[in-house]
């Protein structure tokens, strides 16, 4: 199995652009949720047993695997994102396809932009494993910016090279 630097390193060699760093804080975070609440129907086992948390629970799998902390934050923000696919899933039929659908096409839509900065097609398109790394990318990242976990972002950056600063990719 691959470590946790070798699967954001991977992800990260597509992701070097600030601009498109930036997308994935609001599109992976919005199809995230979107693919929940689109999920979380039918639910079974009074309510609290639905496709969104069988597959949370796979992922959360993966993502302990990896890194216990890392993973239990993701599994905590996993959890989140099901709760609300719940309580969207229990509206109107209308009202959760709506929101369902409207996330996860505008959550992409973002996406999509910031690879047209980045000049570069989205990950998963060479790896199906960035649909599961994307998350846990953003996750990352917001850490970093926090000033988080230097020696992991050394680490990727060592693979992948560093965040590229605007000026110097409008100048290539």
């Amino acid at each position: 199995m691959k470590s946790l630097v070798d699967h954001l390193s991977q992800y990260a060699a597509y992701h070097r652009d600030p601009r498109n760093i930036a997308s994935h804080f609001v599109g992976i975070p919005l199809i995230v949720v979107a693919v929940a609440v689109l999920l979380s129907r039918p639910q079974w086992a009074g309510g609290w047993l639905s496709p969104a948390v069988l597959v949370s629970l796979a992922s959360a799998w993966f993502y302990l695997r990896l890194e216990l902390r890392l993973g239990v934050l993701m599994t905590v923000l996993l959890g989140l994102s099901v709760w609300l696919g719940h309580v969207l899933a229990q509206q109107s039929t209308f009202a959760w396809l709506s929101a369902g659908i409207g996330m996860f096409v505008v959550g992409w839509a973002i996406q999509f932009v910031g690879h047209h900065y980045e000049g570069r097609k989205p990950a998963f398109v060479d790896d199906v494993t960035g649909l599961i790394v994307g998350p846990l990318f953003v996750v990352v990242e917001a850490g970093f910016l926090l000033g988080l976990r230097s020696e992991l972002k050394r680490a990727i950056e060592e693979r992948a090279g560093p965040v590229a600063l605007r000026n110097q990719r409008s100048a290539a």
